[in-house]
């Protein structure tokens, strides 16, 4: 039994939930020299009319969630530190036994050592339960997903050339019984090297190339490699436009040799337009191939996202985004369609308190009748900082 691919089931949700960004200004306290503790909460209440994602026997339930956020962080002119935890608590008020709290623990630093050499690092920790899951009626997708990584720069903000060096090791383990969803375990191993070279003081020329190792547990079949090669800008033109493009190709070999290799081109774009102050346009687009499911060794993902920002008055603002997902499941015949839109606005009623209303619409056509789903979520939030 498979559970769906995370990176498909939550495209619905993680839009409606990131049109939800801070528009507060929290307000730290210090407890040192350089040293501030900053606390926030987002309390919503939503109705799901489909949580699990289903064609059939769909369930629908109000649900409350209570995310509380808290951050250290001490910064100096060489360097920064920042740790943060954040819980999401889901209470489901038709389905009691979903109840859930999914927790976040990220930490990051930065080191200036001078103007050619920089140094972050990031190690990061989540616990998460889904509902949208293929095995929900046996039980849900509880996994953990661990990180560490670390990114060097060599060459000053201002330099023709800059050299970016790369890496990051995850793992992904199941907590789920009866062996379920074992099959996915995997550690994951990530190197990227990026050259830089700067055509005017706001538009850098990039060379970039990736490899990622994937090493599966118990699954080996589906060990495996990708090299993927691109090349690209980015820019800061003007206070109106900024964004990057990347495009290249991606190879991922198997070492088992009963699969395939598989390939393709590889692209990533993202722009922001802002024809007036108040006013924002964000384009995404980006094609790759993920990890597989559902016994396809790999999936062609091809994704494309269009937002509006606009603020009205000060504290009055809207959001319109759509997003179009298109996968393409490698070794066997599946293709899967999902649309989603949404619309919302928030209110500024002080500056330590947002209040946001949010609906999003998802829709799967999938060639297997059986994972197509239809789903609308209504969200209110509160969003509340010192």
């Amino acid at each position: 039994m498979k559970a769906k691919n995370n990176a498909r089931s939550l495209i619905p949700l993680s839009a409606l939930l990131c049109a939800n960004a801070w528009a507060t200004d929290p307000q730290s306290i210090k407890i040192a020299e350089g040293l501030s503790f900053t606390p926030t909460l987002e309390v919503s209440e939503r109705y799901d009319d489909n949580f699990r994602e289903v064609n059939t026997h769909t369930e629908s339930s109000w649900i409350t969630r209570i995310s509380p956020t808290f951050a250290l962080g001490a910064e100096t002119e060489k360097m920064a530190y920042r740790v943060a935890y954040k819980a999401d608590s889901d209470i489901f008020e038709e389905s009691t036994k979903d109840n859930n709290t999914d927790h976040y623990l990220d930490a990051d630093a930065r080191f200036n050592f001078d103007s050619r050499n920089r140094l972050k690092l990031s190690a990061g920790y989540q616990k998460i339960e889904e509902t949208a899951t293929m095995d929900q009626r046996i039980e849900n997708d509880k996994y953990t997903v661990s990180h560490a990584g670390g990114t060097y720069t060599y060459g000053a903000n201002s330099a023709r050339g800059q050299i970016e060096l790369g890496g990051d090791y995850a793992q992904l383990r199941f907590q789920n019984g009866m062996h379920l969803n074992d099959d996915k375990e995997r550690d994951t191993t990530a190197l990227v090297s990026t050259f830089y070279y700067r055509l005017s003081p706001r538009t850098r020329a990039l060379v970039e190339g990736r490899y990622t190792d994937y090493d599966y547990v118990s699954n080996t079949r589906l060990n495996s490699e990708k090299l993927a090669l691109l090349g690209g800008a980015e820019w800061e033109a003007t206070a109106k436009t900024s964004g990057s493009i990347k495009i290249g190709a991606e190879r991922k070999t198997y070492d088992t040799s009963g699969i395939n290799s598989a390939s393709g081109s590889l692209w990533e774009v993202g722009a922001k337009w802002k024809p007036r102050t108040y006013s924002t346009f964000d384009i995404k687009t980006r094609q790759a191939l993920i990890e597989g499911d559902d016994g396809a060794s790999s999936i062609k993902q091809t994704s494309g996202s269009l937002g509006w920002e606009h603020y009205w008055a000060t504290r009055f603002s809207t959001e319109i985004s759509y997003q179009r997902v298109e996968e393409e499941y490698q070794d066997i015949t599946r293709n899967d369609r999902i649309n989603s839109y949404g619309v919302g606005f928030k209110y500024k009623m002080r500056r330590w308190m947002d209040v946001s209303m949010n609906y999003r619409h998802a829709k799967d056509d999938s060639t297997e009748a059986e994972q197509s789903y239809t789903r609308n979520i209504y969200m209110l939030s509160f969003a509340f900082s010192l």
